[in-house]
């Protein structure tokens, strides 16, 4: 979708200047889903906190410069387990220990196959119609949700893998309804107004990373899960409208500013990047544990890179010169004029969010803004 073009500054998602969906949630947001947890206010109350502080927060994003606005993911408690909680044949299940984080375990909560799934009458479709109202001719309302990879990496995960198993014995039938039950729900959002889709996925990281469920240790089995992963989620993204723009975002793990896995993109960029039919590519940059540039020249000319070079996971800002430094090397390999900036993760994956204040995220998100005026022109 595009907003009023303006010297210096891309017209079409993704921007120059970008963020990638999440933000940390004020005091009384927090509050109020506690208080809702417990049972001391309605859904109704809780509705009303999270309308006022989402108005809010998009008044803030507008006043920093984004031009790509979300709702936070405001009335979620994790990026990706909600929306998977609203597909049809899906359920909230309590587990006896959560992800292992780099020093430390999250909240033990998965979603768990009831029956064949199915995609009608989700939830997001609501709370897109919600910020949509926003949406002018100086930004575009943006909906997160989590790539068919990732509900299908959850589905396989140990402590769900028998049930699954027992309701789809047959893998391809899984995957094709997986496939089915998202473009229903991207249907509905593009009759919402939805034009910008953001896929967020962390299976790639996983793939490459040493603590992954699945034992993905030799090249042979990272090829044939890639490549499975690959397919899926072609299968949800061909054939959309054109002018639904759809993108994708890869990080390592982003919990309480602590990380999942570590690893380069080079064992899986000839499927990531070269084979997923994306219009562009929100990449973790900001630490070495995501590798070199190097695997960028497995990407397609008709693609945009958003280089995540910024963390949201600490407050410090980072060193200008560093930064344009590192957006010149990666021009090596991808022109200049297709790449964009942006922090490595959301400011608050889940809940509970990173370890930082507000100011702190808005402050970093103003560095960002400059630096990409710097580089590319205001």
């Amino acid at each position: 979708m595009t907003v009023a073009s303006k010297e210096g500054v891309r017209a079409e998602t993704p921007f120059r200047f970008d963020n990638v969906g999440s933000f940390l949630r004020p005091g009384k947001l927090k509050e109020a889903r506690e208080a809702f947890a417990k049972g001391s206010i309605s859904a109704q109350d809780l509705k009303a906190v999270e309308d006022e502080a989402i108005k809010d927060l998009i008044q803030k994003q507008k006043e920093v410069g984004l031009k790509a606005i979300t709702d936070g993911e405001f009335r979620r408690s994790w990026w990706h387990l909600d929306f998977m909680w609203g597909l049809q044949g899906v359920k909230k299940q309590e587990l006896n220990q959560g992800y292992q984080f780099k020093g430390e375990e999250t909240r033990a909560e998965t979603a768990r196959l009831t029956g064949k799934i199915s995609g009608e009458n989700h939830p997001f479709v609501e709370h897109f119609q919600f910020i949509q109202q926003f949406a002018d001719e100086e930004v575009v309302a943006r909906q997160t949700i989590p790539a068919p990879a990732q509900f299908l990496s959850e589905s396989q995960r140990p402590d769900n893998a028998e049930t699954t198993k027992s309701i789809y014995p047959d893998l391809n039938e899984f995957v094709e309804d997986i496939a089915a039950a998202y473009r229903k729900v991207i249907e509905d959002l593009y009759a919402a107004g939805c034009r910008n889709l953001q896929l967020d996925d962390c299976t790639w990281g996983r793939l490459v990373g040493k603590n992954h469920w699945t034992s993905c240790e030799d090249d042979s089995n990272i090829e044939e899960i890639g490549s499975l992963y690959v397919v899926l989620n072609n299968k949800v993204i061909e054939n959309q409208p054109e002018d639904l723009i759809i993108t994708t975002h890869v990080c390592r793990g982003n919990y309480h500013s602590k990380w999942f896995s570590s690893g380069a993109y080079d064992a899986i960029a000839k499927h990531l990047f070269g084979r997923e039919k994306v219009k562009a590519y929100y990449l973790e940059f900001d630490t070495e544990r995501a590798g070199g540039f190097e695997s960028l020249v497995n990407v397609s000319d008709d693609k945009l890179i958003v280089l995540g070079l910024f963390s949201s996971k600490f407050p410090e800002l980072e060193d200008k010169a560093q930064i344009k430094k590192r957006i010149e090397e990666a021009s090596k390999y991808v022109p200049l004029e297709r790449l964009c900036v942006s922090p490595q993760c959301g400011f608050a994956s889940t809940e509970e969010g990173n370890i930082l204040t507000e100011e702190q995220q808005w402050d970093k998100l103003r560095l960002i803004r400059e630096v990409a005026e710097e580089v590319w022109g205001k």
